[in-house]
């Protein structure tokens, strides 16, 4: 794992960048800047680590305004833009195909990512918080292929989110984990052997 810089517009966001054994990559975004989200997450690690164990080379990284990146949160606008430079970085170190996961408020950011913005090969959505931000804005999700929420999970609560898969891709597949809350304690095994079936 290395620590990188890259740039988003004007801005300098870090990054731990771990190059993989294929040229496939992926993104990993981060929950909510403003409680307490990093890249360093229990969750989003759990995730990067079964992408990388899958030969996937991985980019985790901290949104504007969080750790060592400049700028300030920017209500998932700015965000965006962090994604698609995120994306960039993952081309520029050599991966050929570049997909997206994302955690909590990261799925909700990599949910405006559309197939004209950049060409994102696969998406998973962790705990998409259905009941705590409007999704109202993402129509259609052509890459997105599993979303996995805690059956105890209040911010992405099972029955919010099915309905709402239709409408994304209704080819991905859902999965529960039912003793599951929000943060995934004591379950972070198995979220990793969901994600991991998944590549």
């Amino acid at each position: 794992m290395e620590r990188i810089e890259f740039n988003s517009g004007d801005l300098t966001l870090e990054g731990l960048f771990t190059k993989g054994s294929s040229d496939r990559g992926v993104v990993v975004t981060h929950p909510h800047p403003l409680y307490g989200g990093d890249m360093h997450n229990p969750v989003v690690q759990t995730v990067a680590d079964a992408y990388i164990q899958a030969g996937y080379s991985c980019l985790q990284f901290n949104f504007r305004g969080v750790g060592r990146s400049t700028g300030h949160y920017d209500n998932g606008r700015g965000e965006r833009a962090d994604v698609l430079a995120a994306l960039g970085c993952l081309s520029d170190r050599g991966a050929a195909e570049v997909s997206l996961a994302g955690y909590s408020f990261g799925s909700w950011v990599n949910a405006h990512i559309t197939a004209d913005m950049a060409p994102v090969a696969h998406q998973i959505m962790v705990s998409p918080p259905v009941a705590f931000i409007e999704f109202t804005e993402v129509v259609s999700i052509p890459m997105l292929t599993f979303v996995v929420t805690g059956g105890r999970d209040e911010i992405a609560p099972p029955g919010m989110v099915a309905p709402l898969i239709s409408g994304w891709n209704p080819k991905a597949r859902m999965e529960i984990i039912q003793n599951a809350d929000h943060f995934y304690g004591g379950c972070l095994e198995r979220l990793q052997a969901l994600v991991s079936g998944q590549l």
